[in-house]
Formats: C-alpha cells, sequence, structure tokens
C-alpha cells in the first residue's frame, strides 16, 4: 500500500454544505472508491476551507485516480462537486489534487 495525501481549497462560504454532503455520500461512490483502491479514505478540513484527504492506496496515487475515472458515478459526484471548490478552472477536483510528498511516518 502506498500512503497518500493531498490538498485541495473549499470555499469559504460553502464548508457547512460541503461537510454536510460528506455525511451522506452517495454508496455508490461509496463502492467505486473501494473498487479502485482507495483504502482508509479520510478528508480534514480547516476553518479556512483547506482540505487535506489522505488514503493508502492498492498501487499509487495516479492508478487510484485513473480507476475513478471509469467510473460513472465519479463524474456525477464531481460535477456535483465542483461549485464548492475554489481554483479549479473548470475542472474536477479529482484533476487538481495537489499531492503531498511524505516527508516522516512513525508505524
Amino acid at each position: 500500500m502506498k500512503r497518500v495525501a493531498f490538498i485541495l481549497k473549499v470555499k469559504h462560504d460553502k464548508l457547512a454544505e460541503y461537510k454536510e454532503h460528506h455525511k451522506q455520500v452517495w454508496p455508490e461512490m461509496l463502492d467505486a472508491l473501494r473498487r479502485t483502491g482507495w483504502h482508509n479514505y479520510s478528508l480534514f478540513l480547516r476553518d479556512d476551507g483547506l482540505l487535506f484527504g489522505y488514503f493508502e492506496a492498492e498501487e499509487s496515487f495516479q492508478a487510484s485516480l485513473d480507476g475513478m475515472t471509469r467510473e460513472e458515478v465519479n463524474q456525477r459526484w464531481q460535477d456535483f462537486m465542483a461549485p464548492y471548490f475554489e481554483g479549479l478552472g473548470g475542472a474536477h477536483a479529482d484533476q487538481n489534487m495537489q499531492e503531498l510528498e511524505e516527508v516522516f511516518h512513525l508505524d
């Protein structure tokens, strides 16, 4: 497993709605994430909208992203969630995740 971390930015005026939507992620979206190698997936949100994501990938970050691009539900979820993010330039959040380099790990 490869540990993966990424950041995005949620619009400040959309924070409450964003959190509400993640209390009830569509079951078919959860299934797609599991099928495409997203394990132990967590999102953390700061008050200023900085979103930190972490998951463990079976293969790699790119392989997990590529798997999700083949899932129809992902397209619908990305379309639904796009208005909540800053700086996407018309793209989807999953096309703008800034991967972070792991510099330390304590097992």
